[in-house]
């Protein structure tokens, strides 16, 4: 089993579809009601649907870069904001933190082999 992707609700699609080409995803299916994006590396892919009634979205969506603070330092030279700087979390990933125009939060990190094996790894 594997997990294929994750939609976010957004209210423009044009504003956060040129967001999400600037944070350096190629974007491979694009209407005016849905668009789907693939990461760089991995395969892994996401999605925006457009939301015409108000929304509150309380998910995060996480995308893991092993250059995190070179990647945040060159977004912010072409003007996309941080709600937080790239920072060292006690779970042992290094966080950055931002919001789509949406509002959708975003958690830029790097977390190596703590993602998948912390040291409180537990083995059923």
């Amino acid at each position: 089993m594997n997990l294929n992707q994750v939609t976010l609700p957004v209210n423009n699609m044009d504003e956060s579809t040129k967001f999400y080409l600037k944070l350096g995803f190629t974007q491979i299916v694009d209407t005016p009601h849905y668009a789907r994006f693939e990461c760089p590396d991995g395969g892994a892919s996401f999605s925006l649907s457009l939301e015409t009634e108000c929304f509150s979205n309380s998910a995060v969506i996480y995308f893991e870069h092993e250059q995190l603070d070179q990647w945040v330092a060159d977004l912010k030279l072409i003007g996309i904001e941080f709600e937080q700087e790239p920072k060292d979390q006690p779970y042992l990933w290094r966080e950055a933190i931002l919001h789509d125009p949406s509002g959708n939060k975003i958690k830029l990190y790097w977390a190596g082999k703590n993602r998948l094996n912390p040291p409180w790894r537990i083995d059923k």
